[in-house]
């Protein structure tokens, strides 16, 4: 198997895009598509500041390396969660990265902030991954706005962001199905949130991690079986699988075509935000918001 640019040796081969490619061809290829994926939807500038949410994991180093290698103005921000057996191995990952790359680094702790992840599990009586969820996207946008920066980086991928769109349309859910892409805008106390890898799939981000020498953090979580997006990304790879590229048509067609009619229906309807009485964080309760909720019925156990 031969490489598609240069004829060399091959390593990778993607039958989505009808190609294969040697070691450096293939990171040629990846820089393109994350360049490709960022002026296409204007993302954001060389001028801006970007901070990167790093959890460890192949996605988010392999983003914040492609960024830092491109001359984007990144830092790194790590949410230490307080998981055992999952934290302090991510932790130090991101550490080790950042250091060896020479990029700069934010950690936030949760049990600093009143949120270790195991309390937080043994208080709900619903599954833990929503209000985990819930707690990082707090901070990641709490300390973006802090700290000026003007726009937070994910490294959510095609897998991601086709899983969560099978999902969302498979509820109807408009509110999500209104603002899902690889950009949403700044408003109302939200730094703009973009996702620079969203043309690239698990798969094609793996292999640029490997051919990069990164060392990824792999200790699974243990609150995480079970959780609906695996299944879901298993039912989009089968269809992958029988037909390559159809991910990609799904969600450019989406954000071509059904995107705009879901954010004109949610612009009628209107969604009233106001900030968290306790922290300021926009919130449609009229209260508290989630994450304080969450703080509230832990002091609430704490004092019992």
């Amino acid at each position: 198997m031969k490489c598609k640019i240069c004829k060399a040796e091959a390593v990778v081969a993607l039958r989505s895009h009808n190609a294969a490619f040697c070691p450096e061809c293939y990171k040629d290829f990846f820089a393109r598509q994350v360049q490709r994926g960022i002026e296409s939807r204007k993302l954001f500038t060389r001028n801006e500041r970007i901070l990167v949410a790093l959890s460890g994991g192949k996605d988010s180093l392999a983003l914040m390396l492609e960024l830092s290698r491109q001359g984007y103005d990144v830092t790194g921000l790590h949410i230490d969660l307080g998981i055992p057996g999952s934290s302090a191995a991510a932790r130090a990952g991101v550490e080790r990265f950042c250091a060896k790359h020479g990029l700069a680094l934010m950690v936030r702790e949760m049990s600093a902030e009143g949120l270790p992840i195991p309390q937080v599990k043994a208080r709900l009586h619903r599954p833990v991954c929503s209000a985990c969820g819930k707690i990082k996207r707090h901070y990641f946008n709490k300390v973006a706005l802090d700290e000026g920066f003007d726009a937070l980086a994910t490294g959510h991928n095609l897998d991601d962001e086709t899983a969560r769109l099978f999902s969302n349309t498979l509820r109807w859910d408009t509110a999500y199905l209104s603002d899902q892409g690889p950009r949403l805008d700044s408003e109302q106390g939200f730094v703009r949130k973009v996702k620079p890898l969203w043309r690239l799939s698990e798969f094609e981000t793996a292999n640029y991690a490997f051919l990069m020498g990164i060392d990824v953090h792999t200790a699974p979580c243990p609150y995480s079986p079970g959780a609906s997006f695996t299944a879901l990304k298993g039912l989009l790879q089968r269809l992958e699988a029988a037909m390559p590229g159809r991910k990609l048509d799904f969600y450019q067609g989406f954000l071509a075509r059904g995107r705009p009619v879901f954010a004109r229906r949610e612009a009628e309807e209107g969604v009233c935000l106001a900030p968290c009485t306790a922290c300021g964080y926009p919130t449609s309760s009229g209260d508290l918001c989630g994450v304080c909720r969450i703080r509230e019925a832990l002091r609430d156990t704490a004092s019992a």
